[in-house]
């Protein structure tokens, strides 16, 4: 075998892919034209778009997975309050839970009663802080023979919204749940 020169190896490997026609426009081609470089960016700018709004319809179906989570637990602690002493906490005109004091909902004070029974170690505060929680006593104020916990979904799609519920002087509320013995 003869030793060739880098020129004529390529001279023989263009030659060899001319005539095969074989991948003969990428190496006629100097580059990429206008054209071809716009329609990868109108492709990339679809995906990200894509992308984008799905990252942001999961976040706001997680807040409200949370206000959900949120609201049971307060329901929890107010049944095994309504356990102990036979009549639920008072509400404020706030929509806060009275015991001794209003449990403002922004503070994450603890549910306690007077004797220091711990009915939930923070209440909870929404995940964007606006609106907050919102509580009711039926009848109001007192005996409370029940109650309407509420909270604003952001997901107008979501199959449990209902209302608009009115709560603390707020009306924007579309979620809400109750005591057994009423309705949100």
């Amino acid at each position: 075998m003869t030793k060739m020169r880098p020129e004529k190896e390529n001279i023989k490997l263009q030659k060899l892919i001319q005539r095969l026609g074989f991948f003969s426009a990428v190496f006629d081609s100097a580059g990429f034209t206008l054209i071809e470089l716009l329609v990868v960016l109108a492709i990339l700018a679809i995906l990200a778009g894509i992308g984008l709004s799905t990252f942001r319809t999961s976040q706001v179906k997680s807040r409200d997975a949370r206000r959900k989570s949120d609201l049971e637990q307060v329901q929890r602690a107010l049944e095994a309050y309504m356990n102990d002493h036979n009549v639920y906490p008072n509400s404020t005109n706030d929509g806060e839970i009275f015991v001794s004091f209003p449990l403002v909902w922004i503070n994450n004070v603890e549910f306690k009663d007077d004797k220091g029974t711990v009915y939930m170690k923070q209440m909870p505060q929404d995940p964007t802080g606006n609106p907050q929680y919102c509580y009711k006593t039926v009848p109001s104020p007192t005996p409370a023979t029940s109650y309407q916990l509420y909270a604003k979904l952001e997901n107008n799609q979501d199959p449990q919204i209902g209302g608009p519920y009115s709560c603390g002087g707020i009306s924007s509320y579309n979620y809400g749940v109750s005591s057994a013995n009423t309705t949100p």
